[in-house]
């Protein structure tokens, strides 16, 4: 069983693991100065939250960065394969089919499910698209463990209790609809409406 991180420290992790898979293989090492420096985030956080996920670095030298990549890896998950679904084949939810990216985090989408008979059939890729009445078989087929909500927001806390019902045990909620959380299931909420009002805010006060 992996330790438990601080929320705020898992939700950057992400950021330092994507910066140094691309580094050059050359940067044999890494402090968490540089690290900070090349993402312009504070030094003292940067260090804290390596210390938190990683363990401490060597004085003057820092991190070996394959090991650290590693690390970060090993603490993120991505060395694990998690089984997914998506519930709702809009535009968002094609695009998030036939999103590659998640295969470094060891996010493994298995299948689109929606009500509209114009998809149902389909594919993206090589993700097929079910009906909603098959999605009990599946999950207990593949054992699929997390759900992704990308359809209209009016449907989400019938269909989150749906997937609860049928064995998920995480939610990935990307319309706008407040969930109530079951017991014994996480809940993320990506509220991209509330993103934008936000960076729009920001935009105007810097004007």
């Amino acid at each position: 069983m992996r330790a438990k991180y601080s929320l705020s420290t898992l939700q950057r992790l992400p950021t330092y693991y994507h910066y140094l898979r691309g580094l050059d293989g050359s940067v044999k090492t890494i402090s968490a100065t540089q690290i900070a420096k090349a993402l312009n985030l504070g030094e003292v956080q940067v260090r804290k939250d390596l210390a938190e996920g990683c363990g401490e670095g060597r004085p003057k030298i820092g991190y070996k960065t394959e090991v650290l990549i590693e690390k970060l890896k090993d603490t993120l998950g991505c060395d694990q394969s998690t089984p997914a679904i998506i519930v709702g084949v809009g535009k968002l939810g094609q695009a998030l089919m036939g999103y590659k990216g998640f295969d470094d985090y060891g996010l493994k989408i298995l299948a689109g499910f929606d009500t509209d008979v114009n998809l149902i059939g389909k594919s993206i890729g090589d993700k097929n698209i079910y009906a909603m009445s098959e999605i009990e078989t599946f999950v207990a087929e593949h054992q699929i463990k997390l759900g992704i909500l990308t359809l209209p927001h009016q449907y989400a806390q019938q269909t989150a209790d749906v997937l609860v019902k049928v064995g998920i045990k995480g939610i990935w909620n990307f319309t706008p609809s407040h969930i109530v959380e079951p017991k014994g299931v996480v809940l993320r909420n990506e509220n991209l409406a509330a993103s934008l009002a936000i960076l729009s805010r920001q935009m105007e006060e810097n004007k």
